[in-house]
């Protein structure tokens, strides 16, 4: 009888432990909070030579797109339809993925041949301008046309950054040259997206009136930090402008920890840098953030 009992208070605290551990679970999946959301890619990578010649110029272009398949929050077309008009243009958006993936593609390549057409048109016409010319002899290499075309390489891709408690974050990449080293360029786009209302966040959305000026000096400090040095000066003498002048720019992510910015080449940066991701935590910026909404209710966490 003794062993009976001591088997039963046995059984009884395992039971307890079991569903004190699946409590502990439960809580930790509420925690994380992933979006019930699911994705699929498409990828196609091209190349067409000018009147499918091999021996001519040609265009390359690659496109890796990650868009929404199933979503149990906001509607799927919803989701697609903006995935599809950021990363194509606003020209692509009523089409399906895979539609727009294929238009985007070829509208390229017609582009490129179009160019290649007028490039080929204004040689034609300095080559009739120099033969009229007196005193030019059109085979001296000085004053010989550049009859080749150059190559076109673009690639088009875009990656999930963040994906819980309602806010989806993504990031597009474009790179693409015509040819010239001087002619490459890298540029970054940032989109997020409230679940709940299946709109796009902004920063009207995240802040309370007057976060600009705010922002400014927080984003100076990251920058400085960032690039190992004390002064804005000297951030000038590592290639970057304006920086006194430099304000939030609407090209912006989001996460569990704060809100990163993107500034591509040019914007306060010389060509040649790195494109500056700056990071502000949601601790340093939580006086300025709109109560009671998406992104408020992400800092308190």
């Amino acid at each position: 009888m003794e062993v009976t009992i001591r088997k039963l208070i046995f059984s009884l605290l395992l039971l307890v432990i079991m569903l004190m551990v699946s409590c502990g679970n439960s809580g930790s999946s509420k925690i994380k909070a992933e979006n019930e959301i699911s994705f699929d890619t498409i990828s196609i990578n091209k190349r067409q030579h000018l009147d499918n010649d091999s021996t001519r110029p040609f265009c390359d272009i690659s496109v890796n797109f990650v868009y929404p398949v199933k979503s149990a929050k906001t509607n799927l077309d919803t989701l697609q339809r903006f995935f599809v008009s950021n990363m194509f243009g606003p020209s692509f958006e009523d089409l399906k993925p895979l539609a727009a993936v294929e238009a985007y593609i070829s509208n390229y390549i017609d582009n490129y041949s179009h160019d290649a057409y007028t490039y080929s048109e204004s040689v034609s016409d300095m080559e009739e301008l120099n033969a009229l010319i007196p005193g030019i002899d059109v085979d001296d290499s000085e004053h010989e046309v550049d009859k080749l075309f150059y190559s076109y390489y673009e690639s088009l891709s875009d990656s999930i950054t963040f994906n819980q408690h309602g806010i989806l974050s993504f990031q597009i990449k474009q790179s693409n040259s015509k040819g010239e080293s001087a002619s490459y360029y890298v540029s970054y786009s940032n989109h997020v997206i409230n679940l709940n209302t299946g709109d796009q966040i902004t920063e009207y959305d995240i802040f309370n009136a007057g976060y600009d000026k705010a922002l400014q000096g927080l984003i100076i400090t990251s920058l400085l930090e960032q690039n190992g040095v004390k002064t804005i000066d000297e951030l000038e003498d590592l290639g970057f402008f304006g920086i006194n002048e430099i304000v939030p720019n609407k090209n912006f992510l989001l996460n569990d920890k704060g809100i990163i910015y993107t500034y591509n080449k040019g914007e306060y940066s010389a060509y040649q840098l790195t494109a500056p991701q700056v990071f502000i935590p949601y601790n340093v910026i939580r006086s300025l953030l709109r109560e009671n909404t998406i992104v408020s209710k992400l800092a308190d966490l």
